[in-house]
């Protein structure tokens, strides 16, 4: 297909993007490229605005940098969408889709629904943010209805879109590129139990109910220990649980996705307490690292763990606490869900390729 014959598409984000790409997103992009004349309207990770031809990225603003990011994207949208001269946009929320919407560019506008919108204002960054949550929502909502069409990742989030009233066009995950987890056989379970959290210390990752959960544990799980992976706004919490049990607690902020693979190959289990979740990507991972969940059955989690199949589903801290006592005392059923998770992970493997037809289909009018 000659790049005049491409379907013109603007995928239009919240997401920080870093230039150059990394080697998974450049095989994403290059597969949306051989189908579509692509341009992405994104935020800088580094600050600063770029625009290599293909990616303009917004750069931070000193001050109100979320708010204002949604305030100046229709003009933003609708200055692009001229220049590029778009047939479809793509959003990845519905609250873009709103903004999109009011540029009014006259090409279709297609949603991306990866979780819950109504979350965004309850569990995620400042606490006043809650104040506007019913008017989040209701912006939500209309994006969702007004759209052209929806895409969805998962029966979770197809249910959200019919809960309203609309018919997901199409269902399907996103290209992620899961290589490094899936290139070599699984090992088997340690010899010493041990846990392992992996994900960002934010509300809606309920590390405070992991921390709970993990005390009510540990005293029944002696010379066990408990990995915890990741940095964000709640680290106060981790860093009472390892001055509380530090010989049964150990914390990184930051592992490399290899170092990751290496720290399932080490644990028993993935542990995955969150209160909301889209797709929860870290549940593929320990998959093909043959390593099962103890995770609260919540939103897309419950879509991807099945309970007594390839991981236990918990719907409490102390629940969690109870399944976690059960898993890392229980070898024979550690090892039999370890299996079970193996065989899932088949499900949600993708290729960008894949991707990118799939894609199509939906963008097609």
């Amino acid at each position: 297909m000659t790049e005049s014959a491409k379907p013109r598409l603007l995928l239009v984000a919240r997401t920080r993007y870093e230039l150059p790409l990394s080697p998974s997103l450049a095989r994403k992009f290059s597969a949306l490229g051989e189908r579509f004349d692509v341009r992405v309207l994104a935020t800088s990770a580094d600050g600063g605005p770029h625009d290599d031809g293909t990616f303009r990225l917004v750069g931070r603003l000193p001050l109100l940098d979320g708010p204002l990011f949604y305030v100046l994207l229709p003009f933003r949208v609708r200055r692009l969408a001229r220049e590029h001269r778009a047939a479809a946009i793509v959003t990845q929320s519905p609250y873009e889709a709103v903004s999109v919407l009011l540029a009014r560019t006259g090409a279709r506008v297609i949603v991306e629904l990866h979780g819950d919108w109504r979350t965004a204002t309850r569990l995620y960054g400042s606490p006043l943010r809650r104040a506007i949550a019913p008017l989040a929502d209701a912006v939500g909502a209309i994006g969702v209805r007004r759209a052209d069409a929806v895409r969805t990742i998962s029966p979770y989030t197809s249910g959200l879109v019919r809960a309203i009233g609309v018919e997901p066009a199409a269902e399907f995950p996103a290209f992620m590129d899961f290589e490094l987890f899936g290139a070599r056989p699984p090992v088997p379970l340690p010899a010493a139990p041990a846990a392992l959290f992996v994900g960002v210390l934010e509300l809606y990752k309920n590390v405070d109910g992991l921390a709970k959960a993990w005390r009510l544990a540990a005293p029944q799980l002696p010379g066990v220990e408990l990995r915890i992976v990741g940095r964000g706004s709640r680290r106060d919490v981790v860093e009472e649980l390892v001055r509380d049990l530090p010989a049964q607690t150990t914390w990184t902020e930051r592992l490399t996705q290899a170092e990751v693979a290496q720290a399932l190959d080490e644990a028993s289990c993935l542990v995955l307490p969150s209160r909301s979740e889209g797709f929860g990507r870290v549940l593929v991972e320990a998959f093909l690292r043959g390593r099962p969940a103890v995770a609260m059955g919540v939103g897309g989690i419950s879509d991807i763990v099945e309970d007594g199949s390839n991981g236990l589903l918990v719907a409490s801290d102390d629940e969690l606490a109870a399944a976690l006592v059960r898993l890392l005392t229980d070898r024979e059923l550690a090892e039999r869900l370890a299996a079970g998770a193996r065989q899932a992970a088949e499900r949600w493997l993708a290729t960008p390729a894949g991707y990118a037809e799939r894609m199509a289909a939906v963008v097609a009018p």
